[in-house]
């Protein structure tokens, strides 16, 4: 029994990380409006090791449409506007000396097909995840009827709970969906 609720509560921390993943990959597409966490994955070279760029200076959003970078040190700056120029954003920093500006140019409409794609595809790779869980907690429990002789209603109360879970976390998934293709369509 309490097998059974160890197995069921570690498919719902597989299944939450799933989401959790998702998020994450969902706040770093760019949907034409400025967001700090399209920057995440750019490294600076500091002192001849890679730092996020996050840590070589305070970056804010003044308005929809840009993003600025104040470094710490002025002597960084050209470092992080090679950072800036040699990672796959492809957004041209501007430079005055003081601080990097970037310009967040507004999305074609093939672009936003292109992005909503690219979303579609994370989300079904989060619910063929949340799928994989359930299958793997499902083999699980049917292995413990016959190793424990778990009864078998027990067991499929125990299924049943899972693919409760499953159904919640698809559902979550689907709406996280939803809501960045309707975020990317807005003009």
């Amino acid at each position: 029994m309490s097998e059974l609720k160890g197995l069921i509560a570690q498919a719902a921390s597989q299944m939450e990380k799933t989401v959790e993943h998702l998020e994450e990959a969902l706040a770093r597409v760019r949907a034409g409006k400025a967001n700090v966490k399209i920057l995440d994955g750019i490294m600076v070279e500091y002192y001849g090791s890679p730092v996020p760029l996050t840590q070589v200076g305070t970056v804010t959003i003044p308005d929809a449409k840009s993003i600025v970078i104040t470094p710490w040190e002025k002597g960084i700056i050209r470092d992080i506007e090679r950072a800036i120029i040699n990672s796959p954003l492809g957004i041209t920093p501007e430079n005055n000396g003081e601080l990097i500006r970037l310009g967040i140019p507004p999305l074609t409409e093939d672009r936003r097909r292109e992005l909503v794609k690219q979303v579609k595809a994370d989300a079904e790779n989060a619910k063929v995840s949340v799928r994989n869980a359930r299958r793997d907690t499902n083999d699980a429990i049917k292995k413990s009827i016959k190793a424990d002789n778990t009864p078998e209603d027990v067991a499929k109360d125990a299924e049943g709970e899972v693919q409760k879970l499953h159904d919640r976390f698809i559902k979550k998934i689907d709406e996280l969906f939803a809501a960045k293709e309707r975020e990317i369509m807005t003009v």
